[in-house]
């Protein structure tokens, strides 16, 4: 760490300058600290933006954290940045993105299975936009496709691991190949 600076301060700067959620272990590495201090200072961070009502926070994304500003102020950064709006989904490819969310992994035919509908494009666009992606092919006969969701999409719903979906409703549970490994 430079002479002179704190590890509060150097973790605000790579808050800044990270496009991607900030892992402790990588911040402890570059600093040589222990990773427990980086993630109390991280969340002492959060404590103190929020208790101080800023215009943003600190949040757990994706394994990491990441310095975002809050929600209620979307509309003003919208109007000051509209292309930072983030891009909709239609409902099919939500349905879609939520049956290989929920499977963690999932090959097409299991996403068609759950939808009841052919999935081929809709699973193209999640691709697409980066919220899946191949994770490799399964072991039966065809190989097919393996899709899980990706670290933009932990960020994109703001959760920190997949332990963060809310829980499915007992009428979707038992709905064949929804749950099911």
């Amino acid at each position: 760490m430079p002479a002179g600076v704190g590890l509060r301060s150097a973790v605000e700067a790579l808050l800044l300058a990270s496009s991607e959620p900030l892992r402790s272990c990588a911040a402890a590495a570059l600093f040589s600290v222990e990773e427990d201090a980086v993630t109390g200072t991280l969340r002492s961070l959060a404590e103190e933006y929020r208790r101080d009502r800023r215009g943003f926070q600190i949040v757990e994304v994706a394994g990491g954290f990441r310095l975002v500003t809050l929600p209620e102020l979307a509309s003003v950064v919208l109007a000051m940045r509209p292309e930072l709006a983030p891009s909709r989904l239609s409902g099919a490819a939500r349905e879609t993105l939520a049956a290989v969310a929920y499977r963690r992994e999932a090959t097409r035919a299991e996403v068609e299975r759950v939808r009841g509908v052919n999935c081929e494009k809709l699973l193209a666009v999640l691709l697409e936009h980066g919220l899946i992606e191949e994770r490799g092919r399964r072991d039966v006969p065809g190989r097919p496709i393996v899709y899980a969701t990706t670290l933009r999409f932990l960020e994109h719903f703001g959760l920190a691991s997949l332990d963060d979906l809310p829980p499915l409703p007992p009428s979707v549970n038992d709905t064949p190949g929804v749950g099911e490994d």
